[in-house]
């Protein structure tokens, strides 16, 4: 079949004035700021048809970047139906390692890469991070591989090789990371293997190597385009750099109030100095959002101007008001969770809704917990991206393991799962546990049993395990006792606490330096929360926690199918859309995140994510925090992110004031905190020294009065300046 190749005309039409400008100018440089729902997907592939079918270049010389397959698979399927299956065959369309790979199969010889090397995944590089921490003595205990690598891969993506980190080394961590830096180099050489950042380091040093093997790319690709320009880091930034520089038709795609990456060594100057690296550049501005009510873009536009580090722009739309943005507060992370499942309930009985067109986002995937428990209880269908569900985490499967062998030592299921996936059964391999298995199928005993034999405290004959596993088999037993004993006077949050020290859990997760790790941590917290509120039950509150978590985990069966809603964090929802999104836990300490309050670099980055997780929504918008939540494994009194503040107060719904808690047996209410149900608070004043329990110190800076109640301004001595309700407060006057 013959496929149609569109005109001009065709290709220019249904685009707004802003969008044909950022289309047609297609000579020298060009900053293209492309505000959330302004259609850059669509000006990305509409600008490589002008240019194929406007005569500026054949397909073969064009090279378009993005970030994901995702959005590459996207933006292909789009130039095929715009420009023909053909024409679209011959652009190179793809993200930046894909390309990167495909050059060095081709070119790499030049430096030493044999065009048949192998890309490690995440997996492969932590193996190689062991090996290197062995070959050098170092345990792999002591000296996480997970941190290590993070670090490396973080010095690899500013182009620091191993001589050059180690000349700028500071601490003794840093010093551990510039030993094994050059021993994972050497082992990924000796394997023929190159990780992600190799990818794009090596393909720099070929064009810094061999400056023809530049020169035929860069007649090769004499217009590039590249999406996502605000996530680019050091590397890709000189990559780019690289391969435009002969002819400078370079075309930059981003958004610097979307740049929310720079833990993974994104870097927004990258996008606001490109005018300072390219003078003559041409800068267009995608203003007009097609996605949400003017609510929403006009609430959204408010908050990111506070950020300093931006391209001034204003964000606006032609589409109707909307309803306001819903901003509620609830009593804890449970009635949150609550609050969230009544009102998906509610929209979708309506009837003009679907489950598949909400989503419900959060700071970290710790807080996914108490969603995903209320959603099953409702009966309401979802998917969570971005990570497994609460209790299908490796962390979590892991400790609930540990207590189920605490409960029942004869649960061989979740024995063996402790004894391959926790310290505590470090050294012990598989044929081991085979051999156990073939004891317990010969004897007839749990393994448990003959566990206890090789320890010296069975009368059974033992299995045929001797030597060092038998060693390590009768210590992992002796502090599985210890463990057994203890669950008889702690309670279970305390119970929790000395399995995770005793089995090494602890120090795997808390020690660690790297997000995921720590992550890892904060999702085992979360459970200690769901744990002590077991503390009160008295006898057998243990077995009762593990009925329930287990009903949990039977019910978390759901299907792939289609309408369900979606639990997500803020990072991965960039780049989606729903008609309704719920932003949960917007409070101070979780948004912005607490690691993030003392670098004002870091806070403007939580700020845009905010900004982000509010354009992710279409048509409404709610916004929760909660009075207290559990941190830490403790409930900690609560405080309305600062981010809050900043939305204009006619264009949100406080609803009745704030939403009051389930007080059910189930769930007791603590009076002595719960916010007061009409109590007069004393009046406040501009100047006064107050106490506040989390917050400490301070002095107020600013009251306003909000119906009948105080909006406060406070300078804390040690927590900076936080805004806060009088009446949920307790602030105590000096």
């Amino acid at each position: 079949m013959v496929q149609r190749q569109p005109g001009k005309r065709d290709i220019l039409t249904g685009l707004n004035e802003e969008q044909v400008r950022a289309v047609t100018t297609v000579a020298g440089p060009v900053l293209i700021v492309a505000g959330p729902g302004s259609g850059k997907t669509r000006v990305l592939t509409h600008r490589v048809g002008y240019l194929i079918e406007a005569g500026y270049a054949s397909p073969w010389h064009i090279l378009a970047v993005t970030f994901t397959n995702k959005a590459a698979r996207e933006m292909r399927t789009r130039l095929e139906a715009l420009i023909g299956l053909e024409q679209a065959q011959r652009l190179t369309v793809g993200t930046f390692h894909a390309t990167c790979a495909r050059i060095l199969r081709r070119d790499g010889g030049r430096i030493g890469i044999d065009p048949r090397f192998t890309i490690y995944d995440d997996a492969d590089q932590l193996e190689a991070v062991r090996q290197a921490l062995k070959a050098l003595g170092l345990d792999p205990k002591q000296f996480s591989p997970r941190s290590i690598l993070s670090r490396i891969s973080a010095a690899k993506s500013q182009f620091q090789s191993p001589q050059q980190f180690a000349e700028q080394v500071q601490s003794y961590w840093d010093e551990v990371v510039s030993r094994v830096y050059p021993r994972y180099e050497e082992i990924l050489r000796r394997n023929q293997a190159l990780d992600f950042e190799d990818l794009l380091t090596e393909t720099l040093r070929l064009f810094h190597e061999h400056p023809d093997v530049l020169a035929r790319y860069q007649d090769w690709y004499r217009y590039v385009l590249v999406d996502e320009y605000q996530d680019t880091n050091r590397v890709q930034y000189l990559l780019v750099r690289s391969i435009s520089g002969a002819h400078r038709n370079l075309c930059v795609v981003g958004d610097p109030d979307q740049s929310i990456y720079g833990w993974r060594q994104a870097d927004i100057r990258n996008i606001l100095d490109f005018k300072r690296d390219y003078p003559d550049a041409t800068e267009i501005h995608l203003e007009l959002n097609y996605r949400s009510t003017r609510s929403i873009v006009e609430a959204a536009d408010a908050v990111i101007r506070a950020n300093r580090l931006r391209i001034e722009r204003r964000l606006r739309t032609e589409n109707p008001r909307g309803e306001p943005i819903r901003l509620r507060e609830c009593y804890d992370e449970g009635h949150e969770a609550q609050f969230v499942a009544s009102e998906i309930r509610r929209l979708t009985l309506r009837g003009d809704l679907r489950y598949r067109d909400i989503a419900v986002m959060y700071r970290t995937n710790a807080q996914s917990r108490p969603l995903e428990e209320a959603l099953i209880r409702a009966d309401i269908p979802y998917q969570l991206i971005g990570g497994l569900r609460f209790y299908e985490r490796k962390e979590i499967k892991d400790a609930l393991a540990l207590l189920r062998v605490i409960a029942n030592p004869n649960d061989s299921v979740s024995l063996q799962r402790v004894l391959a996936n926790t310290p505590l059964g470090a050294g012990i391999g598989d044929r081991t546990w085979q051999e156990l298995e073939r004891w317990a199928a010969l004897t007839r005993q749990p393994v448990a049993r003959g566990i206890a034999a090789l320890a010296g405290q069975s009368d059974v004959a033992p299995p045929q395990i001797s030597g060092r596993p038998a060693r390590l088999l009768a210590e992992a037993w002796g502090t599985l006792q210890q463990l057994w004993e203890a669950s008889e006077r702690l309670l279970p949050s305390e119970l929790f606490d000395l399995a995770l020290e005793r089995s090494g859990l602890a120090q795997l997760y808390h020690d660690a330096g790297d997000p995921e790790q720590i992550e890892r941590w904060e999702n085992l917290l979360q459970l200690r929360s769901v744990l002590a509120s077991y503390d009160s039950v008295g006898d057998g509150a243990l077995r009762a926690f593990l009925e329930e978590s287990a009903l949990v985990t039977d019910a978390d069966t759901l299907d792939d199918a289609s309408d369900q809603v979606t639990l997500i964090t803020l990072h991965a929802a960039k780049g989606l859309e729903f008609p309704v999104v719920f932003l949960t836990g917007v409070e101070e300490g979780l948004l912005p995140h607490a690691r993030s309050l003392e670098s004002e670099a870091q806070l403007e980055e939580e700020r845009r994510l905010f900004y982000v997780g509010m354009t992710r929504a279409r048509q409404r918008l709610y916004i929760t925090y909660t009075f207290r939540r559990a941190r830490f494994g403790a409930a900690d009194l609560s405080v309305r992110s600062r981010f809050v503040d900043d939305i204009p107060v006619h264009l949100i719904d406080r609803g009745d004031g704030p939403a009051r808690p389930d007080t059910s047996p189930a769930r007791p209410v603590d009076r002595r905190t719960t916010p007061s149900d009409g109590a007069s608070s004393p009046p406040l004043a501009v100047g006064m020294r107050v106490f506040h329990a989390r917050f400490g110190d301070g002095v107020v800076a600013e009251v306003r009065p909000v119906q009948s109640d105080q909006e406060v301004v406070v300078d804390f001595k040690r927590h900076g300046r936080k805004t806060l309700l009088a009446s949920l407060a307790n602030l105590t006057v000096d």
